[in-house]
């Protein structure tokens, strides 16, 4: 199975669909919440973010290589079954 790693903030709405989403599914996943991370991490995920060619809104999804930004459960499914 691809790793899935959830880059999120505390607060955000989205950030909890989707994870919730990925816990109904049963599919493992990092959290990370952004807001809850030193400058220096906060500034290494933004990178990590804009090289995946996203813009850095949250929540920001790694499934495999890629990348979803946003609440998207069909592009979660596309990815997760490539």
């Amino acid at each position: 199975m691809k790793k899935v790693t959830i880059y999120a903030l505390s607060t955000c709405l989205w950030c909890r669909k989707s994870k919730k989403y990925f816990e109904e599914n049963k599919v493992p996943f990092e959290a990370v919440d952004y807001d809850k991370q030193s400058e220096a991490r906060q500034a290494e995920m933004m990178k990590e973010m804009k090289c995946a060619g996203c813009t850095g809104s949250f929540p920001f999804i790694k499934i495999g290589a890629a990348c979803v930004q946003g609440y998207d459960p069909d592009e979660f499914e596309k990815l997760l079954k490539k």
